[in-house]
């Protein structure tokens, strides 16, 4: 089954409770998503830092339930 855009956002939110989170249906399907997520917690932290917090944000849904997630991560300006 796949997830929502809604659902995507929450468990971001959850987990990043500053985020503002954009969510993007890639393919119509529920399967493919962009999301472009902005916090101040990824502040000082690398690429690749601040893209673990968001999939850890999603709990093991990756490459499962969700099937393919485009991720965009930046701090405020």
């Amino acid at each position: 089954m796949p997830m929502a855009a809604d659902e995507i956002e929450a468990m971001i939110k959850a987990a990043l409770p500053d985020a503002r989170v954009e969510i993007t249906d890639l393919a119509g399907d529920g399967d493919h998503y962009a999301a472009r997520v902005v916090s101040e917690s990824f502040r000082g932290l690398n690429r690749v830092k601040q893209q673990r917090l968001v999939y850890d944000a999603l709990g093991g849904r990756m490459g499962g339930v969700l099937h393919a997630l485009q991720l965009s991560t930046a701090t405020p300006d």
